[in-house]
């Protein structure tokens, strides 16, 4: 027997021996099963991530392949429920791997009382805090207070001004919302106070006219009128409104202005469009019947007629020339 078969045997005898002694034991026995539970449960997550996508994505889907200018109610509470829904799916996924855990490495449950209720204790604040913001989640999300691509505007206690924004993602915890410069607000849910939802089933376009007190009133409210009219001929604007504009009448008297109130309803989240585009009509129709504010004629620029002295004997010989020369 050679020296080559002689190491070759006892490699083997020392694999053989290190699979039966204690390390080798504990690591077919537990140590397997342990990995195997872990990599299971990251890929069991990241499948349940990637299928909430998958939804998300086919409802995004079927609103860009449809005519629709807007998502439906039951669009946004859809995209809003598959997140919340793969958020306590991977939650759930992971308590269960980690009893399998501690169950595999025969930690007994009953020994962990005493010290989970210490730690439970320290911590009991700050999970007050998160409960509160879980409890809120799950209510926003059955009462379907708003969803995705909502446009809201949330009151956040402990801030003087609201958060308005688009809703870009709702969890039982927080709520993203992106604003109109473009930032991304993270609020948790149990701070919010107040919820206004402007894209809920319809909005309504407000638009105010300041007229001058001098100006007839019939004629502006023929103006108006005309303005609705020609609002509803528009095709662009006609897409979004759902009945012509009304006019109020006399919202508010000033001392030098009368307002006029005029208002629109339109499609969920294109109010502040339509009012502007309205707007614009308003303004030419004004102009073009030389109705304009105070305001506007106290700074129109008085233009006088200039007179060039070369184009002026009188006056240039009255000026130019030394003093004694026009005694």
């Amino acid at each position: 027997m050679t020296n080559n078969n002689l190491i070759a045997f006892a490699l083997e005898d020392r694999w053989t021996g290190f699979w039966q002694g204690t390390i080798g034991v504990w690591l077919l026995e537990r140590g397997v099963p342990i990995a195997l539970y872990l990599i299971g449960g990251l890929l069991a997550a990241r499948f349940i991530n990637w299928s909430a996508r998958r939804v998300v994505k086919r409802i995004d889907a079927e609103y860009q392949e449809s005519d629709q200018l807007v998502r439906t109610e039951s669009a946004k509470h859809r995209q809003a429920v598959a997140s919340v829904i793969s958020w306590v799916t991977v939650a759930l996924l992971f308590v269960i791997v980690i009893m399998q855990v501690t169950s595999i490495l025969a930690i007994p449950v009953g020994s962990l009382v005493a010290p989970a209720a210490v730690l439970g204790a320290a911590l009991g604040f700050g999970a007050q805090r998160v409960v509160q913001d879980l409890l809120s989640g799950f209510f926003i999300i059955t009462e379907k207070q708003y969803g995705f691509g909502d446009l809201v505007s949330l009151t956040v206690a402990g801030i003087a001004l609201p958060a308005e924004g688009t809703v870009e993602d709702v969890t039982l915890r927080v709520t993203k919302l992106r604003s109109s410069e473009g930032e991304m607000f993270t609020i948790p849910n149990g701070q919010i106070v107040k919820t206004v939802n402007l894209s809920k089933d319809w909005a309504r376009a407000v638009i105010d006219i300041p007229v001058p007190t001098a100006a007839d009133l019939n004629v502006v409210n023929d103006l108006l009128h005309g303005v609705a009219e020609k609002a509803m001929e528009d095709p662009g604007l006609r897409a979004l409104l759902l009945d012509a504009p009304q006019l109020m009448g006399v919202e508010s008297i000033e001392l030098d202005t009368v307002n006029l109130r005029m208002v629109a309803r339109t499609l969920p989240g294109k109010q502040f469009e339509v009012g502007r585009r309205i707007r614009v009509l308003v303004v030419r129709a004004l102009r073009r019947a030389g109705i304009v504010s105070s305001t506007d004629a106290a700074t129109t620029p008085k233009v006088e007629a200039l007179v060039h002295p070369a184009t002026s004997t009188g006056a240039a010989s009255e000026t130019q020339g030394p003093p004694e020369d026009r005694k």
